[in-house]
């Protein structure tokens, strides 16, 4: 008798127990959730199959000596040891730094400098922005061998140009080693220029007018206002601007290959392509991956620093 007075109490209050209810906009919730996943997530299946698998094997691969055919054999930090005392690896490195800090900086100024002049009013701005950013999508093998024609030293136009100034022994340009690698960076920073001028162009027309107005009323000069109103309100274009230029720059591929080959001698050769010649030529994948981690850690300790760097002056 006593079970089922329990009982019976029991499916009583079961019975007036409230009906646990959903919390009001959880589904839609879920479903936007849902929603956004979809589309982020090709891009992340794409990321993890085609750029975080390859580097994890590139890191594997490091470690190991390995030509495409049979297994590849561990040989442990053998192919770093060999980076310390391989001439060409350095040659590459100190030229591929040579690259960067010379072509950093000129591209930068080269695209500020036309972002300025064409952010103001004037008849066919239009046309002459579309004339800037012309060369960034031509065919870089056209511009190889356009340019090579111009640096010619015998025949090409820069020289003769050079002569008539009175200049009695001109560069031979791509032929020589010390000023082939010059001739590469005007070459790069000619073509990538209108790239960069676009996001800086983007920046400048966010920058309020009325920061100018004000700063003008109180009797700022134009070198003034570029540098205490211009300036600040661009550092994040700025920032972003530098980070992919100093990758760009330290990736530095197929404009010397089509231009120089990496000649005369090893005047041009870069470490990107070091690595093509170790792995697509001579089939030292193991070695030519241990030279792209390199790459990768001082590109990765590069960016570290401006993120770095940025923030400090932001704070």
């Amino acid at each position: 008798m006593a079970t089922n007075a329990v009982e019976e109490r029991e499916l009583v209050a079961a019975a007036g127990a409230p009906t646990p209810r959903r919390r009001p906009g959880s589904r839609l919730k879920w479903r936007n959730t849902l929603i956004g996943w979809s589309f982020i997530l090709p891009n992340f299946v794409g990321f993890t199959i085609l750029t975080l698998v390859p580097v994890l094997i590139l890191f594997y691969m490091s470690f190991t000596n390995w030509n495409v055919f049979g297994v590849a054999q561990w040989t442990g930090v053998d192919n770093y040891a060999r980076l310390v005392q391989d001439g060409s690896y350095h040659k590459a490195l100190l030229n591929t730094l040579y690259y960067a800090v010379v072509h950093i900086p000129l591209t930068l100024a080269a695209a500020l400098g036309l972002a300025l002049l064409l952010n103001r009013k004037m008849r066919g701005v239009a046309f002459f922005r579309t004339v800037a950013f012309f060369p960034y999508i031509t065919s870089i093998v056209a511009i190889a061998v356009v340019w090579n024609m111009l640096f010619s030293p015998e025949f090409g136009p820069i020289n003769q140009f050079l002569t008539a100034l009175g200049v009695d022994d001109p560069p031979g340009w791509t032929t020589s080693a010390t000023w082939a690698m010059p001739a590469v960076i005007i070459v790069g920073t000619w073509r990538e220029m209108g790239y960069y001028m676009l996001l800086l162009l983007a920046g400048l027309q966010t920058v309020p007018a009325e920061l100018h107005e004000a700063a003008r009323m109180d009797g700022a000069s134009a070198w003034q206002r570029f540098l205490n109103v211009t300036l600040p309100c661009l550092r994040p274009t700025m920032f972003f601007v530098t980070v992919m230029l100093t990758i760009g720059s330290f990736k530095v591929f197929d404009l010397i290959l089509v231009m120089t080959n990496g000649g005369p001698g090893q005047s041009t050769l870069v470490l990107s392509q070091y690595i093509w010649q170790k792995g697509f030529v001579e089939n030292q994948f193991g070695y030519a991956s241990a030279v792209s981690v390199s790459l990768f850690l001082i590109c990765i300790a590069v960016t570290l620093f401006q993120f770095f760097w940025n923030k400090k002056k932001e704070a």
